[in-house]
């Protein structure tokens, strides 16, 4: 079954400028969960050390489901994954 790789893209407003929304872009479909976590592994960090004020996040899913198997947040240092049998959000130890 295959898997994609999801960005999702706050961008800050410039001052006096309206919220622009919240954009969606499928980076990519991958045959496996490993390649897409990668994937999203490697993009999270380059986005950590960018300096800029947008809110990013990425997540791992089927194609089309909505519940990911991994996220992580461009503001936060730890990833997860989601636990399917109690619906929570689990940190990744490393």
């Amino acid at each position: 079954m295959a898997f994609e790789l999801v960005e999702f893209c706050e961008p800050a407003p410039k001052p006096g400028e309206p919220f622009a929304g919240t954009h969606e872009t499928i980076v990519g479909t991958y045959l496996g969960e490993q390649e897409a976590i990668a994937e999203g592994r490697a993009r999270w960090q380059a986005a950590r050390e960018a300096d800029t004020p947008d809110v990013m996040w990425w997540i791992v899913r089927h194609p089309g489901e909505t519940l990911a198997r991994w996220v992580a947040d461009r503001a936060s240092e730890q990833e997860h994954i989601l636990d399917l049998t109690t619906n929570r959000l689990v940190v990744v130890q490393p």
